[in-house]
């Protein structure tokens, strides 16, 4: 029997635009797409790579809850990020919300996104019943 797949949608106007979910649920893999760090139309740690990063992972975790689900189920982190001089940042940021967790993660340096404040873009996948060892 296959389970149905559940899809979330978010107040971002890419969604719209896109044709395309803010979240997705198949089976046991729960997906994020790529989060910035806006609360509304309010960008959140305008020129601090650290604060962006934080603030984009908290709205992807905001989406896993939705599915009932914390950092502990995140398996893949990806991390997008306008300078590469932002990576220690970032990563501080990445560590004190994962280090217990310890993801498999992936990092790139990207020439921009659609508002040139942004500085990071983040996705997070997570796996139902994972359990941290």
């Amino acid at each position: 029997m296959t389970e149905a797949v559940q899809r979330v949608q978010s107040d971002s106007p890419w969604e719209e635009a896109f044709g395309c979910a803010r979240a997705v649920a198949a089976g046991d893999r729960v997906l994020v797409a790529g989060t910035l760090p806006f609360n509304g139309s309010v960008l959140h740690g305008e020129g601090d790579p650290y604060e962006q990063a934080r603030a984009a992972f908290g709205n992807a975790l905001a989406e896993l809850e939705r599915f009932g689900l914390g950092a502990g189920a995140v398996v893949r982190t990806r991390m997008y990020l306008t300078h590469a001089r932002d990576v220690d940042a970032v990563a501080r940021a990445h560590k004190e919300l994962f280090d217990a967790v310890r993801p498999v993660s992936t990092l790139a340096v990207v020439s921009g996104f659609v508002d040139s404040r942004v500085l990071v873009e983040v996705e997070v996948e997570a796996y139902r019943g994972a359990t941290s060892t």
